[in-house]
């Protein structure tokens, strides 16, 4: 998937999880808990929509890698194949 694709499953899959939850805002290096005011039980149901909605295996060893955009999208990137 392209990045903007992976953006816009990100947006909506934080929609259904915090609905002002605003991702396209967050600058690349910020932390999405923090700027999005996400708490733990949020982040991980973002980590379970999104392995629901890529079909991708997340493993809790790899969140920390996903606690910014960047690297958000880049790892969804790398598994998705991009």
């Amino acid at each position: 998937m392209r990045r903007e694709e992976l953006e816009r499953v990100v947006a909506d899959v934080l929609a259904g999880i915090a609905p002002e939850a605003d991702f396209a805002a967050v600058k690349g290096e910020d932390d999405l808990r923090d700027e999005l005011d996400l708490d733990s039980m949020d982040f991980l149901n973002l980590v379970i929509g999104l392995h629901e909605r890529l079909g991708i295996d997340i493993p809790e060893a790899d969140y920390p890698k996903l606690f910014t955009k960047n690297g958000l999208l880049d790892y969804l990137a790398a598994k998705t194949g991009q």
